[in-house]
């Protein structure tokens, strides 16, 4: 097959929230596709519609609504198992909350057959919340007038029950920054005394292209491998000081002189932080004897490896939204294969 190509994965590094690999032996048309899958086409769970039975928040129904449509939710697969890690991160931890892909376990509202709403297609959340009965263990302070002063109470997410216990809001983004936090989890809305908000929210699965609640990632962006050409036959016409000027020149540091053998080399990591400064060309160019003399060291970017950095919003782990957009991807593929071969044999 002509133009065949094999893509390659590899991965640099891997947390829960966090990914980073390399794709190469592929063009940027695939980088692209793989990216915007990862944004706008692998589904997640988040709520779509909010029934209240009383507010009386100092916020609206509709700004609440949209808050409780931003919290991501977290689907935790009954074996408790990652479809692509079976389970364990990269360093061999498991982590009890794996946020798993959603594919498989719900289908959209639009094509469930069910009246309203069911278990198939959606997840039901209940929040009850007053102040007077849930802040028993209030701070207070002395006011001008003498009086006590109610701090408020703040709504989290924690609030939020659910009647699937594998589907749980996502409070933080990983045990780190639970450990770090002063909060107990997403604030909704804060309220005071006498006040107290009672809803019923549905969730329901859906991809970035309807609406943004449904993105799964915070951050999903590529960008190409450097490639560092030094030209040691050129390098050799210049001095130390020279080949100082040009190491001290570049604000990317990705070039280092060995003081013994007088070689410019690149630094160890000189693929993450270069950034195709233009500081390098002007002055190299002004140390060649002529203009038209080869470079002595040149950073072009490859066309065909290139650098992925995917964040999690929360609602699922890093490397299930990669495994799940690489689901996306085949899925597509496969329904384009099978409309050309009906077109075939018309």
């Amino acid at each position: 097959m002509p133009h065949q190509r094999f893509p390659k994965v590899e991965i640099l590094s891997m947390q829960p929230h966090e990914i980073k690999f390399v794709l190469s032996e592929t063009d940027c048309s695939m980088a692209n596709t793989l990216r915007r899958i990862m944004i706008a086409e692998v589904p997640t769970l988040a709520i779509d519609l909010v029934e209240f039975h009383e507010n009386t928040t100092v916020l609206n129904d509709e700004y609440i609504a949209h808050r409780l449509g931003l919290i991501p939710l977290r689907y935790t697969a009954q074996d408790g198992a990652s479809s692509g890690a079976g389970g364990d991160d990269l360093l061999g931890q498991q982590h009890n909350s794996i946020g798993n892909d959603v594919q498989d376990a719900f289908v959209p509202h639009y094509e469930c057959q069910c009246y309203e709403h069911c278990p198939r297609c959606s997840v039901e959340f209940d929040l009850d919340v007053h102040y007077n009965t849930n802040n028993p263990n209030y701070m207070a302070a002395s006011g001008e007038d003498g009086q006590d002063v109610l701090a408020p109470l703040t709504v989290t997410s924690r609030d939020l029950v659910s009647n699937n216990d594998l589907v749980q809001p996502a409070h933080f983004l990983s045990v780190d920054e639970e450990q770090e936090a002063q909060d107990e989890g997403i604030a909704i809305v804060k309220m005071g005394p006498g006040q107290k908000l009672k809803i019923k929210a549905i969730a329901r699965i859906g991809i970035h292209k309807e609406h943004s609640k449904w993105c799964p990632v915070a951050v999903a962006t590529y960008r190409l491998w450097p490639d560092i050409q030094i030209n040691h036959e050129q390098m050799s016409l210049l001095t130390m000081e020279q080949k100082q000027s040009l190491v001290d020149v570049c604000p990317d540091r990705i070039l280092e002189l060995d003081d013994v053998t007088g070689h410019i080399q690149e630094v160890e990591n000189a693929w993450d932080i270069a950034t195709y400064t233009e500081d390098l060309d002007h002055a190299q160019l002004a140390l060649k004897k002529r203009p038209e003399d080869p470079d002595f060291i040149r950073v072009v970017p490859r066309q065909d490896r290139f650098i992925f950095n995917v964040e999690s919003s929360g609602c699922m782990d890093a490397q299930e939204i990669v495994m799940g957009a690489l689901r996306v991807l085949k899925k597509r593929l496969t329904y384009l294969a099978l409309e050309l071969d009906n077109l075939k044999g018309m």
